[in-house]
Formats: C-alpha cells, structure tokens, sequence
C-alpha cells in the first residue's frame, strides 16, 4: 500500500535549491572550465587533463570518507555545509592568481610558467576540491538523507539532480561575456564565483536545519571504514548492485565530460555553442525536475531504463553527426539522460542507505561517483584520443584536438549499465 507522501518545508527548499545550485555551478566551474582553463592559459595536453580529473577524485574521496564519517559522529551537518562553503568559495578566490605573469615572476628558475602553471593549477584543484568534497559530497549529501524518505525523496533528487544542468546553463550564460583567451577574464571568473559560493555558506548558517541528525555512537574510525567492510556489503546486497551500476554509469560520462566544450568550440568551430546548447540545458533540466517524480511513481528499473536510453541515443548522434541541429538533438538526449540518470541513481542510493549511516556511505557512494569514474573515464578518454589531430597555436605550441571518438567509447558502459538494470528488475523489492 503505498504511504502517504511526507511533506517538505519551504525552508528545506530554499536551502536544498542555493545549495545545489551554487555548489554545482563550483562544481561546473572545476569539472568543465578549469580543463579549459589550463588548455588555453598553459597549453596543457590531455594527459595533463587526465592527471588533474584524476587527482582531483582521489582527493574528492578520500575527503567525503573521512569527512563524511565525522558529520555523522559529531551529528552536525550545518558546521560542515556552510564553513565549507565558505573556504571552498575562498579556494576558487585563490585560482585568479594563477597567471603566466605572475608565475613567471614567482618562479624566474623555472623552465616554463606554462609547466608551473598546470601542476599548480592541479594542486589547487585538489585543495579546491577537499573544502567542497567536505561541503556538498560530504554533508549536504547527508544532509538531503537525513531530512527525506521514501515517499518524497524522488521529488527533492529530481530538484537536486536538475541542478548540474541549471548551473552549466548559469556559466555558460555568464562566461558568453568574457573572452576566455584572456587571463583577466579569468581573473574576474575566479572572484564572481569564489565570492557567491563564499556567500551561500554565510547564509546558510542562519538558513540550514539539522535537528534531525543524531550524534552516531559508532566510533570514528569504525564509520571511515564502514561503507567499505565486507559485512556492510553482505548486509546491503541491493545498495551495493547499485553503487555497481553507479560506476559504470560515471564512467561512461568521465570518457567525455573532460572534452566537452573543448569539442564544441575547438572540433566542431561552434563559437556560438551557448546560443545553441542554452534550449537543450533548459529542455534537459525540466526533463529532470519531473523525472524524479517519474521515480517515486514507477520505481528504479522503469526511470532508469528510459534515462540510460535517451542517454545512448544522445551518444549515437554525436557520434554520427556534426551538423548544428543534430547535434543539438544528441546533445538534449545526452544531457537529458546524464541528469535524470544521476536523479533516479541518487535517489535509489538514499534508499537503500541505511538509517543512521548516511555520513558513512557518503564515502562509498563518492568512491563510485567519483573515484573510479574520475579515474578510468578520463584515462579511456585520453587513450581515446592519443593519436588526435594537433593544431598550432599562435605562440609555436601545439594543442590536440578532441575527436567524436569520445562519444563512441562511452557508449560501451552506458549499453553495459541499461542491460544490467534490465536484468535487475526481478530483484526489486519495491
């Protein structure tokens, strides 16, 4: 019978909505833009890209584990929400000094600023990423559980999911003034993003509510390790099947991800890709909002199989296609299949996670969000494109250019991850 759908607080709304956003437009900054940072400032290859995504997960895990872990055994996850926010926005603050010039001065022994610039740039990224693995992947994560159940956690990780694409059409939008050729731009990219982020935490000290989170009287070290203890997995067959198929769905978008917009503007020449990716971020995002709702009504096997469809059709025509309106279309099936994707994944996750652990399993579900995807995507990409066409920039360098190949390889995971969930459907126990 199904149960009466639980309400939600206009101020548990507000808070998801700023925090989602703003975290994801960081997120968007780091995963999208700071690829295209170090490609046009320092003329970094894919390998150097590869090395930073990579990095930065192992950083992104091994933070949400330990951080995720301690919100739950001292039962706060307001402390760690906005004080992180606040020093991950300080972080991004820090990236507007990494420029030639500036290197070039502080390190007058070095051979190359450009070379100093990308290890910098990665360690930054590294550093960036513990204060908002801490935040978001850590303690908002938790947070969300905590204060959701089974009758409307569907509808808030439909919100929470539509959020990615909400904040790549906000930077999308806003970076169409800047000209990213230019390390001023940069510069002012840099202090707008750091400075709301910084902001959003501020607030959310007066605007978060976690009375609903219990001290754990598991001892600390014993919830580092407790998503990853072989009981825990005996214990919880069903969320493990699907931190599983997790995996190989991120992996499938880490092949590409890295090169998107590298692919958009350098391979296909679309200087006005915004104007044209902005309809099918908006389309994608309503998809989304609603397709949480499709979960809680239809359950994980129906809201995924559609998802992980559109998904494969999207890569199909980005492989086949190179005109403007198909690839608009591949692009809106793409995006509408990645979100929705995250959102009935996400929730299913929250569902299986047992009560009172949801700080502990935050570093399972980051090691199968971002660990292994971030690591093998990345690296199948760059070997994907080890024998890419070059260009010559105008200083004498040389940049690779991205190749629809990308699209082909990530195709191979997404197909193994829709025959699994096929598959899984006779062990639901909805």
């Amino acid at each position: 019978m199904r149960k009466a759908k639980t309400g939600l607080t206009a101020r548990f709304w507000l808070a998801l909505v700023l925090f989602s956003l703003v975290g994801q437009v960081a997120w968007v900054v780091e995963n999208m833009y700071l690829n295209v940072f170090i490609y046009k400032m320092f003329r970094a290859t894919a390998g150097d890209i590869s090395a930073m995504v990579a990095a930065s997960a192992v950083a992104a895990t091994v933070t949400t584990i330990l951080m995720g872990a301690l919100s739950d055994r001292v039962g706060k996850r307001r402390v760690f929400m906005c004080l992180g926010y606040v020093l991950w926005g300080l972080s991004v603050v820090c990236f507007a000094l990494l420029r030639l010039d500036l290197l070039a001065a502080a390190f007058p022994m070095a051979a190359s600023a450009a070379a100093v610039g990308v290890t910098l740039t990665i360690v930054l990224d590294c550093l960036m990423t513990f204060f908002g693995s801490t935040a978001n992947d850590a303690a908002y994560n938790a947070w969300v559980t905590d204060n959701t159940d089974g009758t409307n956690r569907g509808a808030a990780e439909g919100v929470n999911s539509m959020m990615p694409l909400v904040a790549i059409l906000a930077v999308f939008g806003g970076f169409m003034a800047f000209d990213l050729d230019e390390a001023r731009s940069w510069t002012l990219i840099y202090l707008i993003i750091g400075g709301i982020v910084t902001l959003v935490g501020l607030a959310g000290f007066f605007l978060v509510d976690d009375r609903r989170t219990a001290a754990s009287p598991v001892p600390y070290w014993q919830g580092v390790i407790y998503g990853f203890r072989p009981s825990t997995v005996r214990e919880n067959p069903a969320l493990y099947r699907h931190f599983a198929g997790f995996i190989l769905f991120n992996i499938s978008i880490q092949i590409f991800m890295p090169y998107l917009i590298l692919y958009y503007e350098v391979a296909l020449g679309m200087e006005n890709y915004v104007l044209i990716m902005a309809p099918a971020i908006l389309a994608a995002a309503a998809v989304t909002f609603f397709w949480g709702r499709v979960y809680d009504r239809r359950g994980f096997p129906f809201a995924a199989g559609i998802a992980l469809g559109w998904l494969i059709l999207g890569y199909v025509l980005l492989y086949l296609t190179r005109a403007t309106l198909p690839v608009f279309l591949g692009s809106l099936l793409m995006m509408a299949g990645y979100l929705s994707g995250m959102a009935v994944f996400g929730a299913k996750i929250r569902e299986r996670t047992p009560a009172g652990k949801a700080g502990m399993l935050q570093g399972a579900r980051i090691f199968s969000q971002v660990l292994v995807p971030g690591v093998i995507g990345p690296f199948l990409g760059k070997l994907v494109l080890r024998n890419a066409e070059q260009i010559a920039n105008s200083d004498g360098t040389f940049s690779f250019i991205p190749n629809a190949n990308i699209f082909l390889a990530a195709l191979v995971p997404a197909i193994v991850v829709l025959l699994a969930v096929a598959l899984d459907r006779r062990k639901e126990t909805e």
